[in-house]
């Protein structure tokens, strides 16, 4: 269990069988149900459901190593993105290990741990996922060592205490590093009773972050940072038109220039390796290449391209009857929004070192076990044959949940065998990005003889998010008839209006989209949330409370009213402008964690400004108060930026603009002076935070603007007219 030491023998008896079962089970299972009229009944079930820990290391000496110095260090299958997940998990463990959170060290783990979580970080999973197996292996982890504690002080287990780290019993005492250090072989008892809420000492406390030290310090922790001896850098040439294909290449200048290499043809890209990077990329300015590119494509080609009505049509939600084109009483309005980029701190790239039998690829990444299976696939080796050592990442929001830069840098340093170090220019990173899709939503409403909206519909349309990347391939949308990641917050939460219904239309676009922090939300939200405040001011209601009597108290519909309720009663809403201000008010339900926001906004020569938000968020248990408020202050700002400001777009087949400035995004001039955040706990264990508050921002702001000049704004970024 030491550093130094071989791994011990453990039993092999299967452990934490039921959490094994996962998305992918789960897909595949459903194959049959998806067939059948019961899909939307599933896939509205799919949206609030937090998925297990899908994985291997079934064993706890797996995930825990007890240190010389009597630390614990945490091989975790999720890595850390930058939200604090590491804390939240060494606070976890620390309750059922019986050591302080200072004790535990957290690290990402290596495939080459045994540890390798199959699917992915992401979707504000980390520690809603790991929550139970996690205490079942630091629970389990315990009484491996008062097991072997008793065999060595001559006592019985049963009388065996621990507290920080030390196993007392009336004769004695030892620390877990002095028991781990003396064991030969050790014995997986079954799972013992977890610790009751009562007994946590540090779940749901503030505790200081296990990472701080090293990012104040600026210690070498990120892929950007990663260093092999001996090894070369390299660049790489990638068309700058969208769907350009590689027609001819000439490299013989290149070839002869100072530090060279190597060029090696990669598919659709040439990669230059040299000594240095300077090197790799004055060379790559020398290479001469000719692309054929098909079509130009433009901005307002892909707005024609994608539209309701055009595309694979999926009806997600069903309830009553259809809105009528020809009822005259209907209220219809189009929304839309923009491609946008992750546009995140650290840019992509790998090192990796290709030897006889062996790959080591050193990287920022979301998805460890899939892209240790893809650099396999791609050199001939079998998945143990390569082991991917994950960093902490310079920014995630779903940039890193592709990772064919893993291939490309595997394969220059098989080409010139030494250890290869590539990372994306910022122009590569833009123009390369997986983006989010630009949508377009048509919204139908109509009210009723009582005020109450008797009919809500959503149409919306969007590109890839989920399909077609590492963890849903193409073919799953055979299964599920839809991409429930452009799905996410398209169905209506409103359960009180007996017709309504939600449909997608799906279109393949001609460049890379993908997942992008919060997927389909904040856009379906945006259109949604519009529409329902838009007739809350035709019907003459509260916004408040039109929207609380479209809820039942079925399924999470309490959980959803306790959060409007209670960000309208801690922002002191109001309906009128005063001051010259206006507030607005929006919420929405993703991942089981419903989420409300009031902001209040005013209109300065001729743009908004967002002066304070009021955030509720029921996330269940937060296992770190501190950090859940951090996560929200962080949405709320991404939210932001998105709803405001960010926007790609397509000039002459290139996609635009390629560095940061052009690039609109939020400022510290437009952040709000106020954002005050408020934890209701509807469950007992801990549910996803790092998505749900970005959801109803932008309505809340379009909302604010509308009650403020009547304008009601319907494209994101918002813009005054």
């Amino acid at each position: 269990m030491a550093q130094d030491k071989p791994r011990k023998k453990v039993s092999r008896r299967k452990f934490l069988v039921r959490a094994g079962l996962g998305t992918v089970g789960v897909m595949a299972i459903g194959t049959y149900v998806f067939r059948n009229p019961i899909r939307r009944e599933v896939l509205e079930m799919a949206e609030t459901l937090v998925p297990p820990y899908s994985g291997s290391g079934t064993s706890a000496n797996l995930w825990f190593e007890v240190l010389e110095d009597n630390r614990v260090r945490l091989h975790s299958p999720k890595v850390e993105m930058g939200q604090g997940a590491f804390t939240g998990l060494a606070q976890i463990a620390a309750d059922e290990l019986d050591v302080a959170p200072g004790q535990i060290e957290v690290v990402a783990a290596a495939t080459d741990s045994g540890v390798v979580d199959a699917m992915s970080t992401g979707g504000s999973l980390s520690i809603a996922s790991l929550w139970q197996p996690l205490r079942e292996m630091a629970a389990t982890m315990r009484e491996m060592l008062k097991n072997e504690a008793a065999k060595q002080l001559g006592a019985d287990a049963g009388s065996l205490s621990t507290r920080e780290g030390i196993v007392f019993s009336g004769e004695g005492s030892l620390t877990y590093a002095e028991i781990a250090a003396a064991a030969t072989e050790w014995e997986l008892p079954e799972v013992p009773e977890l610790r009751a809420a009562a007994q946590y000492q540090y779940v749901g406390k503030p505790v200081q972050r296990v990472d701080l030290a090293p990012k104040v310090f600026g210690s070498p922790i990120f892929g950007l940072d990663a260093e092999l001896p001996g090894m070369l850098h390299a660049s790489i040439i990638r068309p700058e038109a969208v769907g350009a294909q590689l027609k001819s290449l000439d490299s013989k200048a290149a070839a002869d220039m100072p530090g060279v290499v190597k060029i090696v043809e990669l598919e659709n890209a040439v990669g230059v390796v040299a000594e240095s990077y300077p090197q790799a990329l004055a060379a790559c300015r020398k290479v001469k290449v000719e692309w054929d590119v098909p079509k130009r494509w433009a901005e307002e080609d892909i707005r024609s391209l994608l539209q309701v009505g055009k595309g694979d049509k999926m009806v997600t939600q069903k309830a009553g009857k259809a809105v009528s084109e020809e009822d005259g009483a209907v209220v219809s309005l189009s929304f839309t929004s923009p491609i946008g980029a992750h546009a995140q701190l650290e840019p992509n790239g790998a090192l990796a070192h290709v030897e006889e039998g062996k790959a080591t690829v050193v990287l920022s990444t979301q998805v460890v076990g899939i892209t240790r299976n893809q650099v396999a696939e791609a050199l001939g080796m079998k998945p143990e044959q390569v082991n991917v050592v994950p960093t902490y990442l310079g920014g995630g929001f779903g940039r890193r949940l592709n990772t064919a830069h893993a291939i490309e840098a595997a394969l220059l340093s098989r080409a010139v065998g030494k250890p290869v170090k590539y990372m994306f220019t910022r122009q590569e990173e833009f123009q390369h990005d997986t983006f989010r899709p630009p949508t377009h939503h048509i919204v139908k409403a109509r009210l009723g003889e009582d005020g109450l909206l008797d009919a809500l519909e959503h149409h919306y349309a969007s590109g890839d998010v989920a399909i077609g990347s590492l963890i849903m391939p193409s073919a799953l949308h055979q299964v599920l008839g839809t991409d429930i990641g452009a799905m996410r917050g398209g169905n209506i939460m409103y359960d009180n209006i007996p017709n309504r219904r939600a449909v997608q239309w799906h279109t393949s676009l001609p460049f890379a989209t993908s997942w992008w922090r919060s997927l389909g939300l904040l856009a379906n939200t945006f259109a949604i949330e519009s529409m329902v405040d838009e007739m809350a001011m035709r019907s003459g209601q509260h916004p408040a409370d039109f929207r609380l009597a479209h809820i039942s108290e079925e399924g999470a519909g309490a959980r959803i009213k306790a959060v409007i309720r209670e960000a309208v009663e801690k922002a002191g809403y109001s309906d009128e402008v005063q001051n010259g201000r206006a507030m607005g008010l929006a919420a929405s339900i993703d991942t089981n964690s419903p989420c409300a926001h009031v902001v209040e906004v005013s209109v300065e020569a001729g743009e908004i400004k967002v002066h304070k938000v009021t955030c509720v968020l029921d996330c269940g248990l937060a296992v770190n108060p501190d950090q859940v408020r951090a996560q929200c202050e962080g949405s709320i700002l991404m939210g932001m930026s998105a709803a405001m400001h960010e926007k790609m777009t397509l000039h002459k087949g290139e996609l635009q603009p390629t560095i940061y400035g052009p690039y609109q995004m939020a400022l510290m001039r437009h952040a709000p002076k106020e954002i005050n955040v408020y934890l209701l706990q509807g469950a007992e264990v801990p549910l996803p935070v790092g998505e749900p508050p970005l959801g109803p921002i932008a309505a809340a702001i379009g909302n604010a603007v509308r009650r403020l000049t009547g304008q009601r704004l319907t494209d994101l970024p918002l813009r005054m007219g």
